[in-house]
């Protein structure tokens, strides 16, 4: 049973991939990580000796301390956050029970920085991939909406990583859609994402047959890219229709409605 203090890894796996999910940092140490050089999804490093710097940038936000085993590394911290006024709990069990639950785990190398650039006017793939970056790899990236020609000089003058553009790394490959390429190299597939990645796929590639819900998917995409002009403040949109698509994946597959 988890102490007042701490979260267990089922417990916080039904937080991350939803906007009530807290800030969670890794404080294990080099040596551990280089071992183990996996994340849980949108954990980021900090050295536990750098409460100063970790307070700053944490901002108040509620936090998960996150080290090899859960035990003196990530208490230390979480104490020590708390002592600042932050809302700090420790993963029980620490990376080794995530590990042994076999929860998603995102390899570190595989993480590009925090700037992505893609094609504009955006509808189903562009907003879907955004979204799945923002709640299971990356909480802080940004994303650039620019004229198709312009995608690959782009990021190569502003150093950001490009998708969904002929030709890339974070493509389509085969019958699936980006959207797959980036569950597959980020090491996301779980039941819940692996329903809601059919439906993507389904609306994006125009198979609807793999899905009942793709024909939905996308009338609310094309209206979506209807209603706004701006890329960014649809994708702010779109944000929404992915969080309630992946709860719907992960708890109301079964639920029905009559009238």
């Amino acid at each position: 049973m988890a102490a007042f203090n701490e979260i267990t890894p089922a417990q916080l796996m039904r937080l991350i991939g939803t906007p009530a999910s807290p800030v969670l940092v890794d404080v294990c140490i080099d040596s551990d990580f280089v071992d183990d050089p996996y994340l849980i999804p949108t954990a980021k490093r900090y050295a536990y000796n750098d409460i100063n710097g970790l307070t700053h940038d944490l901002n108040s936000r509620d936090t998960v301390v996150i080290c090899q085993k859960g035990k003196k590394l990530s208490h230390g911290v979480a104490a020590q956050l708390r002592v600042a006024g932050i809302n700090a709990q420790v993963l029980q069990g620490g990376n080794r029970a995530w590990r042994d639950a076999k929860l998603p785990r995102v390899p570190a190398d595989a993480i590009p920085g925090p700037l992505w650039v893609t094609r504009h006017r955006p509808k189903i793939d562009r907003i879907a991939c955004p979204w799945l970056i923002r709640r299971f790899v990356d909480p802080d990236a940004r994303f650039l909406f620019v004229p198709p020609a312009e995608v690959m000089a782009v990021a190569d003058r502003f150093d950001a990583t490009p998708f969904d553009i002929e030709d890339g790394f974070w493509v389509h490959r085969g019958n699936q859609c980006t959207f797959d390429t980036m569950i597959a190299e980020f090491g996301l597939s779980h039941p819940a994402l692996d329903a809601l990645a059919t439906v993507v796929r389904a609306a994006d590639t125009d198979r609807h047959d793999l899905a009942p819900q793709a024909a939905g998917l996308l009338a609310v995409s094309v209206g979506l890219s209807r209603m706004y002009r701006d890329d960014t403040q649809q994708l702010e949109a779109g944000m929404g229709i992915y969080d309630a698509l992946y709860r719907w994946a992960r708890d109301g597959q079964d639920e029905t409605h009559d009238g």
